[in-house]
């Protein structure tokens, strides 16, 4: 039995995550609209993709021109954090390949976050409340984005243009509390981020990317859970 808070607590914490993705969401949803996607477009990678850093990296490549080469790649590397997520998760998931796989579309930055136990482990029905929550929230902010907001002038006259950065930073700071070891590895990407707006994207993403090796040279140690 999980002895975590299940689904009940996930959906609570989802609703705080939700608004939080539901406010980016609708800046991506105006960013990509300005940047000369159709709103049926951003509207359908945000339902498939969901995932605001890919699709933003996604973005942002092709309006500077890059291609699409540069830009899959630049999106590509975003969503690489997700393999040790993943990889970390697993173990956690009941069933056969095809059962976890489909499971592990759950794991996103905040519910994984969120879901992770103080003594080791992962309360996986806390994080399947949390994305159940999300996803939909996602949805419906970049469709509010794309059709309702004019432009770039609004999402900085809004402040939904440092919502993500934000959203992110939160999610960094809840990562160093509970486990300061990854402080090198924190403050090696802060400072990566200070250089990486001079930087073409797909360089800066590499170079971002590779601050997480700090964090792979003490590996945690993860108790398994109790049947």
């Amino acid at each position: 039995m999980d002895d975590g808070g299940g689904w009940p607590k996930g959906l609570r914490v989802g609703v705080g995550l939700a608004a939080g993705a539901f406010l980016l969401a609708v800046g991506f949803g105006a960013f990509a609209v300005t940047h000369g996607w159709p709103a049926w477009l951003t509207i359908t990678t945000s339902a498939v993709v969901f995932s605001g850093s890919a699709q933003f990296a996604l973005v942002t490549a092709l309006a500077g021109g890059g291609g699409l080469g540069p830009a899959l790649t630049s999106a590509a590397l975003m969503n690489l954090r997700f393999v040790p997520m993943a990889a970390a998760t697993a173990r956690f998931l009941p069933g056969g390949p095809l059962q976890r796989a489909a499971q592990g579309q759950a794991v996103v930055d905040g519910s994984w976050v969120a879901a992770q136990r103080p003594g080791g482990g992962l309360d996986r029905q806390l994080m399947f409340g949390a994305t159940l929550v999300q996803w939909p929230a996602w949805i419906l902010g970049t469709a509010l984005g794309a059709l309702v907001v004019p432009g770039g002038a609004a999402l900085e006259a809004t402040g939904l243009d440092v919502i993500f950065p934000g959203f992110f930073g939160l999610l960094l700071f809840d990562s160093l509390r509970a486990s300061p070891r990854l402080a090198p590895a924190g403050l090696l990407a802060a400072a990566i981020a200070a250089t990486c707006r001079f930087l073409p994207s797909g360089i800066a993403l590499t170079l971002a990317a590779a601050a997480a090796t700090f964090a792979l040279r003490q590996p945690a140690r993860i108790k398994e859970p109790q049947p």
